[in-house]
């Protein structure tokens, strides 16, 4: 099945847009037509954008219509005039489109979840959730503990962001002051100690040579750092390369371990929002594995779902992966004794949480002192080298 970009009007003649499926584009004419709809135009949607990315909504501004739209729900108001009047509000204009085409999908009959599903760009977690309210006829609900999780999330990644957020522009003024002072103050230098004919020492000597060679060449170095960097960025989306990376992420000293427990703790919150929102635990693995963005920790809970269907336990599932710390399996394997592993996969996730957290605020505590004292030695080796021969000249004057 393909996925179309639908242009028609209705029998009040209004114009309408929205996204929709069909096994061809003749199929997708004949289904409206046959509605009474005029059809404009039928385009093949793509749902990618530069580089072969995905297109992904916008979390924080999805998040306001979720809140916006409970809040109408709950008032009374049926589902579609709830969309249709959200529709025409939204503030998010690449948003907007897909929430009118959520409302034409409703209005013609079908699902919510279905609906949603449509579009493509809505997480997995939104539309099983969503799906999962219908069928329980708690809508409201699910959509609550959806809006709790997705605050939550955002709150965890913009704490990781600011807490690297210094040390980033640290390094970027220690790249700066590099570059300046070998491009820029070690050639000036050189061309001093050239017209003095100077005898120099094997430091200046070295030190001068490299920034006359990057003063030279420093068009190139930036040419090919460029071309290196959209290369990587490039290979970094092949699914063999994203499996290397992670591979590469989880086997490194200290960040390894704080990448780990970090989606050990989305994993833990996607799985307790969803077991609490009513959806099978299978269903709940599938759901989970689509929606983290790591392709070893998504192969393992692949493969830990079809244990699970096979009658093995989580816990034990979880652990023939061998990737999840003993204490998260622990703490699995007791809800799941007692009966309550929704809510001990909600304190997973909040300890690893807070664990992130401490660690990281640890290590970038170490990390900045670090910075500094490399930048610190760089310009004083770069003092040291281009003073000396001055030194040596006033000792020859004497």
């Amino acid at each position: 099945m393909a996925e179309f970009v639908l242009k028609y009007a209705d029998g009040r003649g209004e114009i309408h847009q929205q996204v929709a499926t069909a096994g061809s584009e003749k199929e997708l004419r004949e289904r409206y037509t046959s509605q009474g709809f005029l059809i404009y135009s039928v385009k093949t949607r793509s749902t990618t954008g530069g580089f072969g990315r995905k297109k992904k909504v916008n979390l924080e501004k999805f998040l306001i219509f979720n809140q916006q739209f409970v809040t109408l729900i709950r008032a009374g108001l049926p589902i579609l005039k709830g969309l249709d009047l959200l529709a025409e509000r939204l503030t998010d204009p690449k948003l907007g489109p897909y929430i009118k085409a959520v409302r034409d999908e409703v209005h013609s009959g079908t699902l919510l979840s279905e609906a949603f599903r449509q579009q493509g760009i809505f997480p997995k977690i939104y539309v099983t959730s969503v799906m999962a309210g219908e069928k329980s006829g708690s809508l409201t609900e699910v959509l609550d503990r959806f809006i709790t999780y997705q605050k939550i999330s955002l709150a965890v990644k913009k704490k990781v962001m600011v807490s690297l957020l210094y040390p980033s522009v640290l390094i970027v003024l220690v790249i700066v002051l590099m570059v300046f002072l070998v491009t820029y103050v070690v050639p000036t230098f050189a061309g001093l100690y050239t017209s003095m004919h100077a005898t120099l020492p094997a430091l200046t000597v070295f030190l001068i040579a490299v920034g006359t060679g990057a003063r030279n060449y420093i068009l190139a170095l930036a040419i090919g750092l460029v071309a290196g960097i959209a290369g990587f960025r490039w290979w970094s989306r092949q699914e063999s390369a994203r499996n290397r990376i992670d591979r590469i992420k989880m086997k490194l000293p200290v960040a390894g371990e704080i990448w780990l427990k970090y989606q050990v703790a989305q994993l833990s919150r996607i799985l307790s929002t969803l077991l609490t929102g009513g959806i099978p635990l299978v269903q709940s693995l599938e759901t989970a594995a689509d929606s983290l963005s790591t392709p070893v920790m998504k192969q393992a809970i692949e493969t830990a779902g079809r244990m699970v269907r096979e009658g093995q336990p989580l816990s034990a599932s979880l652990r023939a992966s061998k990737m999840f710390p003993p204490l998260a399996l622990d703490m699995i394997e007791v809800g799941e004794s007692t009966g309550a592993l929704p809510a001990m996969l909600n304190s997973v996730a909040e300890f690893f949480e807070e664990d992130v957290n401490t660690r990281m605020t640890a290590t970038l505590s170490l990390i900045e002192p670090a910075i500094m004292i490399v930048m610190g030695s760089v310009v004083a080796f770069v003092l040291i080298a281009l003073y000396l021969p001055i030194f040596s000249l006033a000792d020859t004057i004497r």
